[in-house]
């Protein structure tokens, strides 16, 4: 009973409910967002933007192959999706100040600044100070009813040790709008909509149950309205189906690698299917593109290889099931590499530490001008030579496709009204460089 408990506190506490009043924002043909996040920060110049004239220090070990794109040249690990950037728009000037992960993760995911903390990381763990995530300010401003989440976080979050990374949920608009988080892993073989215990869908046998439990152990007045709204969105048959990862055909699950990456994207396209506004795909844990160590090892052997395929199929269905142009996907982390290589101290594995000044990032989809490079780094990828963007351009970005103009204000905590967002909108994707 305890560990059910649990499970069903965090569903009806800490999944996101679409309940409250918040000031309506400029809202038009709004479009759904699937984020893929390499967290960790992906070398630029070992995937997008390759310097393959730089002295080798700096160029690295990988090689590069020519793409759809005449003169355009990437990674040479990256073969399908070399041979798909008509889809996409590659973006080599994103620049900010922030090299630590917690709040560049925090800038990436919210498109804001985090609140002033006071200086270690154990300061910047998430927190209801934080802006809201996009899925739990879609959730707040738009208030679905229709069951279906506004936002989604898959495969897990980004949790390591003591350490929860801020601008996950909703911040100081509260639980009741926090994205609605999988917890499991899709390419597992015991991934089952029945079986997914930690999460806010269960079999509708079992909903009776859970609701008496709840009953049982919060009797706060406050609550049930939010309560009783999750337990509509419990039933929304859309996206229990979407669940459902044996209803795919095996040649398509093949298509997308039999790997968490892949699998997670996968998902992440029938999450968009069934209606979700916002997708968080993480490709990984929290270090998983830290390659401080083993840069080209694990590059080349596994995320490369897993990404590569994963983008390639949701790119191909996507485009396929006329979705793209109602789907806008980012490829991008909290920032880049540096441009010089490193080694730890008794490692004999070379690696790239973290470099905020100069990174890449990919964009296709939702009226984004594919077959384009945007911005142009300088020879060792180390700072932008033409304008450079920002995780607040990319998050007015964000919500613009969405339907929701980027200077909505909301309140926070403090009773203060607070734009939702930092940053401009990335209009050249749209129009072209």
């Amino acid at each position: 009973m305890q560990t059910n408990r649990r499970a069903f506190l965090q569903v009806a506490g800490s999944s996101f409910l679409g309940l409250g009043s918040g000031q309506a924002g400029a809202v038009a043909a709004p479009k759904s967002v699937i984020i893929v996040l390499l967290t960790g920060g992906a070398s630029q110049l070992d995937t997008f933007d390759p310097k393959p004239d730089a002295p080798e220090e700096i160029r690295g070990e990988f090689g590069t192959i020519g793409t759809s794109l005449p003169g355009v040249r990437l990674c040479e690990h990256l073969p399908q999706l070399a041979r798909r950037m008509n889809h996409w728009a590659l973006v080599r000037s994103l620049s900010h100040g922030e090299n630590g992960h917690l709040p560049g993760t925090h800038r990436l995911l919210t498109g804001s600044p985090m609140p002033l903390q006071r200086g270690t990381d154990l300061d910047n763990v998430l927190s209801r100070r934080d802006w809201p995530s996009y899925g739990a300010a879609v959730s707040f401003i738009r208030k679905p009813t229709d069951g279906i989440p506004a936002g989604v976080t898959l495969p897990h979050a980004l949790i390591e040790g003591p350490l929860t990374w801020p601008g996950q949920h909703a911040g100081f608009l509260g639980a009741a709008y926090d994205p609605f988080l999988v917890t499991q892993d899709p390419n597992s073989p015991s991934f089952r909509f029945d079986t997914l215990e930690p999460l806010a869908y269960a079999r509708h046998d079992r909903l009776e149950e859970r609701r008496n439990l709840l009953a049982s152990i919060d009797r706060s007045d406050d609550q049930r309205p939010h309560h009783a709204t999750a337990f509509r969105m419990l039933g929304a048959s859309q996206v229990a189906r979407a669940f459902k990862m044996e209803q795919e055909a095996e040649r398509t699950r093949d298509r997308y690698g039999r790997t968490s990456f892949g699998q997670t994207l996968l998902l992440s396209r029938r999450l968009v299917q069934a209606g979700v506004s916002v997708v968080q795909a993480n490709m990984g844990i929290v270090q998983t593109w830290d390659t401080h160590s083993n840069n080209w090892g694990r590059l080349k052997t596994q995320l490369l290889p897993w990404l590569d395929q994963g983008l390639a199929a949701l790119i191909d269905d996507l485009a396929d099931e006329g979705r793209l142009d109602s789907t806008l996907v980012a490829v991008v982390g909290e920032f880049g590499r540096t441009p010089k290589v490193s080694t730890l101290p008794g490692d004999p594995k070379p690696g790239r530490d973290h470099w905020a000044a100069c990174y890449s990032g990919l964009f296709a989809g939702a009226g984004v001008r594919g077959g384009q490079v945007i911005g142009r780094s300088d020879s060792k990828a180390a700072f932008p030579l033409t304008t450079a963007y920002t995780p607040y351009d990319i998050g007015a970005t964000i919500y613009q496709v969405l339907g929701i103009d980027p200077t909505t204000e909301v309140v926070d905590s403090l009773g203060r009204p607070i734009a939702i967002n930092r940053g401009k909108a990335m209009d050249v994707l749209f129009r072209g460089a």
